[in-house]
């Protein structure tokens, strides 16, 4: 099993370092694969998602604000029972319910071997 905790610290590295560096972008898509690695440990999954919330607010997008304060209320639950969406993005922009496929680096890192 790898280590939840690192993949999902590895993406953060590059989510802080984009908020940084004012590419907002690059910030969210870093969230969006944190999220994916996280999403079915519970502090992970919550982590990102506060992280989430944190750059909706700092980015004044409502919509963003909404969906991440209701996904807040899903994702322990979601992880705690294993049915968090595999692959979900965890943004706004498409149903918290859907699966969705996941990135075969982010699948490899998953699986527990090296990204190719």
């Amino acid at each position: 099993m790898p280590d939840l905790r690192a993949l999902v610290e590895d993406e953060l590295v590059s989510y802080r370092q984009a908020r940084a560096g004012g590419d907002v972008a690059a910030a969210w898509a870093a969230l969006e694969r944190a999220h994916i690695l996280g999403q079915m440990d519970w502090w992970q999954h919550a982590r990102v998602h506060l992280l989430m919330l944190n750059l909706g607010l700092a980015t004044g997008d409502w919509r963003e604000i909404r969906g991440q304060l209701f996904r807040l209320v899903l994702a322990v639950p979601g992880s705690v029972t294993g049915r968090a969406p595999l692959g979900n993005s965890g943004r706004s922009n498409i149903s918290a319910f859907l699966p969705q496929p996941i990135a075969p680096d982010l699948a490899a890192k998953l699986n527990g071997r090296p990204s190719p």
